[in-house]
């Protein structure tokens, strides 16, 4: 008996045999890049502003901390939640709606009079959040072949991080002409119309969305197994628990995300107070490592699967990448504390995040080799528990620097570094919580 001629549908291309790919994926993926550097450009408003947000509402040093870990702890109380709401109506409606909440409480960051209010917005700000990274992660699990996903997490978190390095001199300048409050509003208006355009184009599944032709469409599905299950099928979370490999990325992810939430939060604030930069000296040395840090994400994916496509080995393609990063970094910080040069300070820091982000897109392509379609919530996880040393990071640093002064806060954040670095050679990305 003949095979039937197959079937198509609204949702399901033609095949079209005589077509070369389409590259719908490929918009996907720079669509996530957009999202994540809006998510760093909203959080990184405030450590830019936070000197004179300080002066205008009389914070100290240590209410600033509490103020930064606010948001941090948002952030980190809701991963598993946010990636759940990802998994329980899918990344197209989910990502839309948690980026119109935290950029509707980035504007109201600008309503806050007092500690109590600000501690309260940027909190619910951070719950907003919180799903972001594990919603996009699960957005891309379906889109992305084996051998993208090393440099698709390491552009994307690339796309943060230059968010992140563009937003000091834009909130400086913001600042000095229009006050401390227009950089919130103006980066809110951003991200409500990136939420238009992710609904309008982004479709949960390949097979559902009619810009991707039949050749991209087998050329995905024979690389990852196939059409997947639909969205809203339950979330085996014994299964995801209970895999070593995940806790090893969790406790890694926490020395990573302590570390990040040093120069995210603090490092504007200690160039200006410690190493004596005024307020525009500030807001372009403070971009600097975060520029080092956007190289560093694009070429630790890029590295990462370069070594799988020459080896075949998952886990060591991954693991050298996140040991080497780790080390750079540690290495790196000594000399930036030390020196009494504070440009060289500013070289060295650019070393040390630019090697602490060559981790970044390896650490976030585990998931996606490991957790299959439940990518999302197995990152989430590994993000909860880091984002706990994020949330840590931010009131400990402004109590050893009140105690201690500031060369201590980054010998620990060394310390971690040497930690991550170890924690690192234990990980295997070859076992997958879920076979097949």
């Amino acid at each position: 008996m003949m095979p039937s001629a197959p079937q198509t549908s609204a949702t399901t291309p033609p095949r079209q045999h005589t077509l070369r790919p389409t590259r719908a994926r490929h918009v996907v993926l720079a669509m996530t890049v957009a999202i994540y550097m809006i998510t760093y450009m909203d959080r990184t408003i405030i450590a830019s502003a936070m000197p004179l947000i300080r002066k205008d509402l009389g914070f100290s040093l240590i209410t600033a901390g509490w103020i930064l870990a606010s948001f941090r702890w948002g952030f980190t109380l809701f991963q598993i939640p946010g990636a759940w709401f990802g998994d329980k109506i899918g990344p197209r409606r989910a990502l839309a709606i948690i980026v119109t909440w935290w950029s509707i409480f980035t504007s109201l960051t600008t309503l806050a009079w007092n500690t109590a209010s600000m501690v309260v917005v940027r909190f619910i700000f951070g719950v907003g959040e919180s799903g972001a990274f594990p919603i996009a992660t699960r957005s891309l699990s379906r889109w992305m072949l084996p051998t993208e996903r090393g440099f698709a997490q390491g552009i994307t978190h690339g796309g943060s991080r230059l968010g992140a390095a563009v937003t000091p001199p834009l909130v400086v300048w913001m600042i000095l002409r229009y006050g401390w409050r227009m950089p919130f509003l103006a980066f809110a208006g951003l991200g409500l119309v990136w939420s238009a355009l992710w609904f309008f184009y982004y479709r949960d599944s390949p097979e559902q969305h009619r810009g991707v032709n039949f050749a991209e469409l087998e050329l995905i599905q024979s690389t990852t197994g196939g059409p997947r299950q639909q969205i809203g099928v339950r979330v085996p979370w014994r299964r995801i628990l209970s895999s070593r490999t995940l806790w090893q990325l969790a406790l890694m992810y926490f020395c990573y995300q302590y570390a990040l939430a040093v120069y995210l939060d603090w490092f504007p604030t200690y160039l200006n107070s410690h190493r004596g930069f005024d307020l525009k000296q500030m807001g372009f040395y403070a971009s600097l490592p975060l520029l080092a840090g956007t190289l560093g994400d694009l070429a630790g994916g890029w590295l990462s699967d370069l070594f799988l496509r020459r080896s075949g080995n998952v886990t060591y393609a991954r693991r050298i990448v996140g040991i080497a990063g780790f080390m750079i970094a540690a290495f790196g910080i000594l000399p930036a504390t030390l020196t009494h040069d504070p440009k060289l300070c500013v070289a060295f820091s650019c070393l040390a995040f630019g090697g602490l982000e060559l981790t970044v897109g390896v650490s976030w392509a585990i998931p996606l080799d490991i957790g299959g379609d439940f990518a999302g919530c197995t990152a989430s996880v590994m993000n909860m528990c880091g984002n706990i040393g994020g949330a840590i990071s931010p009131a400990l640093l402004a109590y050893l620097v009140k105690y201690f002064g500031w060369d201590v806060p980054f010998f620990v954040t060394s310390a971690l570094c040497v930690i991550g670095a170890l924690v690192y050679a234990k990980i295997d990305a070859s076992k997958r919580i879920f076979a097949g």
